[in-house]
Parts: structure tokens; sequence; C-alpha cells
């Protein structure tokens, strides 16, 4: 995976913590990448304003060996849910991944609403956003 520009790359870690799998991760500004096999090679894509959440979870043997898996759940078509799977500095890479998910969902003019009883909402057209006089 030669790509320029990438701020932060990665490989799945076996359960002892060493990086001895054929799945790479790579992250621009505006793509995650993944790419598994050694035969069959396989490279998936996924434009960072179509993830919608991100989870970190950390197993008790995770926290030993000092990994985490992220599971991202995304409006894309080919890959709507799956995980960044025992990787190095998780918190930290999920932190990286979610400010950069921002930024491009704002540069891609991606917005949702949060109704906090209801989950997503479509934005309302009717209301004036830019009055700050409430």
């Amino acid at each position: 995976m030669k790509r320029e520009n990438l701020v932060w790359k990665d490989r799945k870690r076996n359960f002892l913590g060493l990086p001895w799998t054929f799945t790479k991760y790579a992250l621009d500004e505006e793509r995650l990448f993944i790419e598994t096999g050694v035969l069959n090679a396989r490279e998936d894509e996924v434009r960072l304003y179509r993830v919608t959440d991100l989870t970190l979870t950390r197993s008790l043997w995770q926290r030993i060996i000092k990994t985490g898996t992220i599971h991202c759940d995304s409006a894309d078509k080919t890959m709507k849910n799956f995980d960044i799977v025992n990787i190095k500095n998780a918190a930290e890479t999920k932190e990286k991944l979610s400010k950069l998910v921002e930024i491009a969902r704002r540069k891609n003019r991606v917005f949702a609403r949060e109704s906090m009883e209801y989950g997503y909402d479509e934005v309302d057209d009717d209301i004036d956003y830019e009055d700050d006089n409430h």
C-alpha cells in the first residue's frame, strides 16, 4: 500500500500483539483503506464523510498486549459495518479518525441533526440556522 499523505497506517496484529498478519490499514485525510490477503489481495476504501459512528472495544487480553478494535458504521454501500482489528494505540487512532471524519463531513457538507429521542433526522429546511436571536 504505497500512498502519499498518509496520516496513519498500521497492521492487524495477531493474538500476541505482533504485526504478523496480511491485513493492512491506512488513513489519509479523506479515505480509510483496508487491504487484506496475500494471494488473493483485496483493497477496500471508505470515504471518511460516510462514516457515521465509531466504537472502541478492548478486551482484557487486548489491554494486556496494548491493542484494540475500532468498530465503524458507515453509509458506504459495500462496507456498511466493519472493524479495524487489533491495532496499537487504538484509543488515539479512534480520536484521530473521529476528528478527520468531522472535518470530511464539514468539507463535503454532510450534516445530520441528531435527536436524542429518535436518532438521526433529516435537516428541516424551514429553520433559519443563521439566526442567532434565540
